[in-house]
This record gives structure tokens, sequence and C-alpha cells, in this order.
């Protein structure tokens, strides 16, 4: 029963799909970071699936990237947005550490935030777009090697506040074995990756130097993690490992 009430809690805190709700006990939310990269798992493999039916019904490119941008968003009800826009707002006042953290707790959207959004919808839609082949199989691992990072994050690095999601879920983890976990899960899916061939290697190594930016940014700039720098990681490490993944295909297409 713990095993399914893990499950629940992490697709019901990080995504929008339906799932059975009855009280968070701390016994049940032990493993929950763990269980986070499993709604990757559904959001690629709900990719792949459209990737098959649109190709198959001849959805004209622009329309496809457009389904292909706006499906994880679905899937995670936009909660890693909201965290990627509080930050954005907050790294673009230069303030210091305290001021920053006082900005991700205000619940109004500042204009630095929409301008950042609507870069990174019309970034993403373009490369979705563009994209000369949809890979299945490194585009699936991509979501879920961006949710191991972020959960691994939450249990390694330091956390700013005492309160907040990141704080809960941190504090209720069962710490040592969560590590091995996510890292043991990073290992894999990394390697996985890499036998994909050089555009899933690129994705790979292009996470990581993501995550270790953002181990950096949470020490210089905000005095440690919250729950919406890790948000904004998550949507950084996509945007940016989709990045490679288009590059890759293009280069290879020139040769």
């Amino acid at each position: 029963m713990t095993f399914f009430r893990t499950i629940a809690i992490a697709f019901s805190m990080y995504s929008a799909i339906p799932v059975p709700q009855f009280p968070w006990e701390k016994k049940d939310m032990r493993f929950a970071l763990c269980a986070f990269p499993l709604v990757g798992i559904f959001i690629g493999l709900l990719m792949w699936g459209t990737a098959v039916l649109t190709v198959k019904i001849h959805i004209p490119a622009l329309l496809r990237g457009a389904v292909y941008c706006i499906i994880p968003v679905l899937v995670t009800g936009g909660i890693h947005l909201d965290g990627y826009a509080d930050t954005c707002d907050a790294l673009a006042s230069h303030a210091p550490a305290e001021r920053k953290q006082e900005i991700l707790q205000d619940p109004h959207v500042g204009s630095f935030a929409v301008i950042r959004l609507c870069g990174l919808f019309v970034l993403n839609f373009a490369l979705w777009a563009c994209l000369p082949e949809y890979r299945p199989l490194p585009i699936l691992l991509s979501f879920v090697l961006s949710r191991i990072l972020s959960g691994l994050s939450v249990v390694c690095f330091p956390l700013a506040k005492k309160t907040g999601l990141a704080r809960t879920f941190a504090d209720a983890a069962d710490k040592t074995i969560a590590r091995r976990v996510l890292i043991a899960a990073d290992v894999l899916v990394s390697a996985g990756l890499c036998i994909c061939g050089t555009d899933g290697a690129a994705m790979m190594f292009t996470a990581h130097a993501v995550f270790a930016w953002y181990s950096l940014l949470c020490r210089k700039q905000f005095g440690g993690l919250s729950g919406d720098i890790a948000g904004w990681f998550l949507v950084q490490a996509e945007k940016w490992m989709l990045i490679a993944l288009t590059a890759v295909l293009y280069l290879e297409g020139w040769r």
C-alpha cells in the first residue's frame, strides 16, 4: 500500500493527472522523490504516442510542434513553469539573496517572468517544429533525467528556507536511500542516452552541465535551494537538452 501511495503522492504533487487522494503521511513520503521520474516516463510515452499518431495522419510540422510543446505543460499542470517564472523574476532583480527569496514567495507575476515565459514557449515551439527527426527514446529519457536531477538536488543541496515544498519533501525523505536510488537512476538513464547515439550523449552532457550551473546558482544567488528554483532547473534542463538534440541532428544532416 505504501508503494502505491508513494507513487500517488509524486503524481499528485508533480502532475495534473488524477490520482487517488489521501492524507499525506511521512512514511508515504519517504520515497516520493524516487517516484518523481515516473512522471517523466508518462510524459515521454505520451509524446511518443502523439508523434506516431501525428505522423500517421500527416499533421503539419508547425501544428506538431505546438502539440509537442504543450503536452508537458498539460501533464504537469504548469507547476514547474510557475517556479521558472518566479525564479526569472528573482534573478532579474539583481537583489541580495534574502530579497530574491522574498520575490520567490510573491504570488504576483512580474514583467520579467512574462517576457521569459513568452521567450521559452516561442523557442520550444520552434525547436519542436524544426526537429529534423523525432527521436522517441532520447526524448523520453530526457523527461526522466530532468526529474532525476531535480529530485537529487532536493536531497543533496542546502535548502534556503525552513518552510516550503522543497523543505517538506526533503524533511520527509529518507535522504540516504533517495540519494542512492536517484544516483543509480541517473547512471542508468545517462548510459541509456549514450547508447542512443551522439544525440543522446549530447543531451546527457548538456543536462549535467545545466545541473552544475544550477548548483552554483542556488548557493551564490539564493543562499540555498527552494521548490521554485528546482522547477526553474527542470525547465532549463529540458530546454537545453532539446537544443542539444536539434543541434546534433542538424549537424549530422549537414555531413
